[in-house]
Parts: structure tokens; C-alpha cells; sequence
């Protein structure tokens, strides 16, 4: 910190904002981008930090409250919601007139810079717009920048060709009157040019950038290091691979020819639109063209995901049938299963599948209060053990050439107290009204969300986190434009969309609850003349529901009904896949149910 007040002072700045990002404003960053990380301490998937002269805070949001206190120094930063606190307010609070703030505009979207502007502003700042980061000139060891090989993604496991994507892409171009689009996230950069890569954890992305034409044509903007024979004859003609320095030349040309450039100012760097206007361009502000379509599976795709959750959900069930057959004994003998050595498990058995490339995201393998900490991640240091009489929780996935899983169950370590089957059947509840919703072409996930909290609300209860995210087809686990939560969100869902449900219950020093299920939007068509025809929610997910942790007498007919027919889908996917003490388990733990 002290190192970088000084090098701010150097640049005549007050201050500078570090945010948990890279130039493509994805959630998995590479080694030598986790600049707050490095800075503060926290390892959360999203937060910024802001360091002035005289004082610093550091903002998370719901899922990282408690996590934030027990990585970062109290001392040296001030804890902050960011959405009860926002960082621009913060920082109109805390600069005074005639100061200067720094940014980093490869870090921060369009939008994130307007809306940092707007606030500075008001304590009249201002904001300056940096050629490098000052972290990096203090960054001593920085790792150097990934550069795995980029490969091909099969025909078999995308179901459509890059040449076909692009031209239905480019068609959308043209009718925004659009002559081209930058395209800066690296799934959808991926998903267009069927391709992958390893350059971040747990999501198979290259780094890259892509400038999309109306005639189709890609201007792809690559490490050359990444680039091998194969993929040169993979991506044929229509797309030229290009330094990743020659970005800014090829916008300039854009904008001196008056050309009509599409960037989104939710997702590109504030950098794109600065160049952009500095060479002339007329912008024309938009989602990301690949979003949508890349977040609508094709009927290849979405075959694949239904065989991916097929074989995650055996590994799913041999592992729970290990968990209750191991941890209370081992408990009671005085030698209890760690949540390092249950996540270990459950990553060996996954890894035993045919199609598996690895976790689709850090495993959440938090046991009695670790499991109210949402986004937690076992340590050494943290790791507890599977106590008894406690909650276990665990929040996983896989990523297959053929699909992207998530999935979280909490079970009983020994007997549960009535308090903990209580919220847990609450959380239920929730999840089988979403699972179970019917609804109209248009609706949105923010529409949806209340079902999942219903029951929760009813008892004073809530929860700090969305309902439902989407998740890509061997991409990221996180996409959107999707979603399910409280916050508004105009993106409506639509068939072949693969959305999460999952809520939950949290007590803090206690124990966490989630169910969590992936669903696919599926069309249900009118049952009678004078219905409409509406979409549902497909389960994808297969993996049993603990049965301990339900009371039966909180269920109405309809759930338990709902309950009972998925354990019967559950229990008919895997029993002749499974050993004799796993078929014994699942039949047990998949037994039908009764008010």
C-alpha cells in the first residue's frame, strides 16, 4: 500500500480504483491480471478497490461479506457493500475539489466510467484515464501472461459451424445498421469461432479480441504464440489472425473510413469507445451481438448438456453414497472427512468421466459456519471438519466437451436440528416452485425470482445472492444475458437457455443451505384451445435431495409429488450404472415420500 501511494504521488494522482478484472471484463482472470489480489488480499470473483492518499475501502457484494473480513486488513481499508455503498459515492465522500482519481480504462466498462465520472464529479474531482496501471510498476513478480495453445471445438459437441454463426451474427449487424462490432469477451469470441482454450482457470477461453464485419468477415486479435497449424485450417478464410497491437490501428481505420462501429458499453473496456471516438468512429452502443444467440443451445447442444449432467450426476451420487457411508462413522472415531478431502473426492470421481476437462469452478466445500459463507473456498488453513450434528455443504461442477455443470446439495453430517430442517425445506419449497413454473414468452428471470423466496419470506427469511445465472455449453459457468433475481433484467429467457435455481438460507457462525439445479427453457405448449402455448423449466441436474433434511409436513401434495418424480428420474438414470452399494444408497436415498 505504501509502495502504492507513492508511485500515485509520483503520477500526481489523489487515488486509483483497482478492480477485480482484466481488458475483457470476464470473471476468470489469468495469474498476472489479479492485481487485487495481489493488493489486498481478497480472492473473490468480483470487487474493487479504491486507495486515496488519506484512507482506502474495498467493495464486495452479498456473496463475499464475510469472506472480505477474513482475507482483507480492517486496518488498512474499510469494508463496503457495493451496492449499499458504491464505490462512487464513497469516493464523492471522500476527494475533495481539485483532486485527481485514476483509472485504468482497459479495467472498467463504459458504463463503469460513466457512472464513476458522474460521482467524482460531484465533489469536484477528477477523473483521469491512465495509459498503464501503476499496480503493475509495483508489481515486482507479476506472472507473465498466459499462452496456451488455442484448439478447435468439435462440430459433434457445438452443433453448428463458425461460418454459419457468423454470417447470422453479421445479419444481425446490418440490421442495427452496424458496419462492424468489437467483440471483447472471450466466450463469446469462443463460441463464434468454435474454439477454446486455457488461458484462465476453470473456463476453457482464449484471451483475445475480435472485430466482427457486416459481410461476416473476423478480425481476430490473438497472442501468435496461441496459434498452431491446425487452428489456421480450422478457422478457413473468413477470419484473420491479427497481433493483438494491431487492435487500436484497426479501429482508428474504422473510425477514418466513417465507419458505424457496435460496442456494448455494459462489457467492453472503456478503452474501445475512447479509441473509437478519437478516430472518428460513429459508435453505436449495444449488447454484445453473441450473447444472445451463444446463450440459446442449439438442439446439439443442448443434447450434449443432458449427457454431461448424466455422467456428473453418477459422480454426484457416488460420491454422496461415500459421504454418508464415511463421515459419521469417521466422526465418532475421532478421524472426521475435511472439507479439503471431500472436495478432493468429489473432483477424483468427476475426473473418471469420459468427456472431462476439468472444474467448471473452485469447489465450495464449506462444513457447519464455513457453509454460510457463500462463496467459500477450503484452505488449509480454513478447512474444517465434517462435524456431527452439522451441515455440509457443497457447491461444484464440471466442465465436458459437451457441457458446463453446477450443482449444490447440503446434507446432514448425523442428525439435523428441526431449526435446520425447517429452513432447509423453506429453501425447497422455493426451488420446486421455480422448477415447477409455467410462463409466458417474455417473461424475464427477475419476474421469476419471488417464487424461490416465497417460502423464505414467509418466515423472515432471505437471501443475499441471485436465484439462477446462466451457463454455457463448455464455456463459462456464469453467462448472460440471463438471469434470475431481484434485480431487474430485460434480457427475457427463451428456449435452449440454461439457467441455474438455486436458493438458499445463510446463518452467519452457523451453517449454509442451497439446492441448486441447472434447468433448460423448454417450450410448453397450450393444453387446451383457449391456453397459450408458455415455456418451463427442464431439470437438468441429477443428483439426490437430502431426505433427512426435509418435513414433510411443510410440502403440499404438489411438491411432494414434484419431489417424489424427480428422485423416480434420479434413481432410474443411474442404478444400472452404479455398483451394489451405490444402487443400495440411491434406492434409500431416493425413496419415495409421504406428508
Amino acid at each position: 500500500m505504501t509502495r502504492l501511494r507513492a508511485e500515485l504521488s509520483h503520477r500526481s494522482l489523489d487515488g486509483f480504483v483497482i478492480p477485480r478484472a482484466d481488458a475483457h471484463l470476464g470473471e476468470y482472470v489469468a495469474a498476472d491480471s489479479e492485481r487485487l489480489a495481489w493488493l489486498t488480499g481478497f480472492t473473490g470473483s468480483a470487487g474493487m478497490a479504491v486507495v486515496l492518499d488519506a484512507s482506502a475501502a474495498i467493495f464486495v457484494d452479498g456473496r463475499y461479506t464475510l469472506q472480505v473480513r477474513d482475507q482483507v486488513a480492517g486496518g488498512l481499508f474499510e469494508y463496503c457493500h457495493l451496492s449499499e455503498q458504491p464505490p462512487g459515492d464513497w469516493i464523492a465522500q471522500h476527494m475533495a475539489a481539485g483532486q485527481a482519481l485514476g483509472v485504468d480504462p482497459w479495467l472498467h466498462s463504459e458504463q463503469q466510467i460513466e457512472t464513476l465520472r458522474a460521482a467524482i464529479e460531484k465533489a469536484g474531482a477528477s477523473l483521469v484515464l491512465l495509459d498503464d496501471n501503476p499496480v503493475d510498476s509495483i508489481w515486482a513478480d507479476r506472472p507473465p501472461p498466459p499462452g496456451s495453445p488455442v484448439v478447435a471445438h468439435p462440430l459433434d459437441y457445438a452443433g453448428k459451424t463458425a461460418a454459419d454463426k457468423r454470417s447470422e451474427v453479421a445479419g444481425e449487424l446490418a440490421k442495427q445498421g452496424a458496419d462492424a462490432a468489437v467483440v471483447t469477451l472471450p466466450d463469446s469470441i469462443a463460441w463464434l469461432l468454435n474454439v477454446r482454450g486455457q488461458d484462465v482457470p476453470n473456463s476453457p477461453l482464449p484471451l483475445s479480441f475480435a472485430v466482427l464485419h457486416a459481410d461476416a468477415a473476423v478480425q481476430w486479435f490473438l497472442d501468435p504464440a496461441k496459434v498452431t497449424a491446425k487452428l489456421r485450417a480450422h478457422i478457413g478464410n473468413g477470419v484473420t489472425i491479427h497481433d493483438p497491437a494491431e487492435l487500436g490501428p484497426v479501429l482508428d481505420d474504422l473510425g477514418a473510413t466513417g465507419k458505424a462501429v457496435l460496442a456494448d458499453p455494459v462489457t467492453a473496456a472503456s478503452w474501445i469507445f475512447e479509441r473509437s471516438r478519437a478516430a472518428g468512429a460513429t459508435l453505436i452502443t449495444g449488447p454484445d451481438p453473441c450473447q444472445l444467440p451463444k446463450a440459446c443451445k442449439n438442439p446439439v447442444e443442448l443434447a450434449g448438456a443432458r449427457a454431461a449432467h448424466a455422467r456428473d450426476g453418477r459422480s454426484l451420487v457416488r460420491f454422496l453414497a461415500w459421504l454418508d457411508r464415511e463421515a459419521e462413522v469417521r466422526a465418532q472415531a475421532g478421524d472426521p472427512i475435511g472439507e479439503l478431502e471431500a472436495a478432493g473426492e468429489l473432483l477424483a470421481l468427476r475426473g473418471e468421466n469420459e468427456l472431462f476437462q476439468g472444474p467448471s469452478f473452485d469447489t465450495i466445500s464449506g462444513a457447519g459456519p464455513n457453509g454460510a459463507i457463500v462463496h467459500y473456498r477450503a484452505e488449509e488453513a480454513s478447512s474444517r471438519p465434517l462435524g456431527l450434528g452439522e451441515l455440509f455443504l457443497v457447491d461444484s461442477g464440471g466442465q465436458y466437451l459437451d457441457g458446463t455443470t453446477d450443482v449444490t446439495r447440503t446434507v446432514a453430517i448425523g442428525a439435523p436440528s428441526e431449526e435446520a430442517r425447517d429452513r432447509f425445506t423453506r429453501v425447497l419449497k422455493g426451488h420446486i416452485a421455480l422448477a415447477r413454473a409455467r410462463f409466458p414468452r417474455g417473461t424475464t428471470g427477475s419476474q421469476l425470482d419471488v417464487l424461490a423466496r416465497y417460502s423464505l419470506w414467509q418466515a423472515g427469511l432471505d437471501y443475499d445472492h441471485g436465484t439462477g445465472h446462466g451457463v454455457g455449453s463448455y464455456l463459462n459457468v456464469h453467462e448472460g444475458p440471463q438471469r434470475i433475481a431481484k434485480m431487474p433484467n430485460r434480457s427475457a429467457l427463451e428456449p435452449g437457455m440454461i439457467v441455474s435455481n438455486e436458493p438458499g438460507y445463510y446463518k452467519t457462525g452457523a451453517y449454509g443451505i442451497r439446492i441448486e439445479n441447472l434447468v433448460a427453457v423448454v417450450d410448453s405448449p397450450a393444453q387446451s384451445a383457449d391456453e397459450k402455448d408458455m415455456l418451463a423449466f427442464e431439470t437438468l441436474t441429477l443428483a439426490p435431495i437430502d431426505l433427512r433434511l426435509i418435513g414433510p409436513a411443510l410440502l403440499v401434495a404438489d411438491e411432494l409429488e414434484w419431489l417424489n418424480a424427480y428422485h423416480a428420474r434420479v434413481r432410474a438414470a443411474h442404478r444400472d450404472t452404479l455398483d451394489g452399494a451405490a444402487a443400495a444408497w440411491l434406492n434409500r436415498a431416493t425413496a419415495p415420500i409421504t406428508a
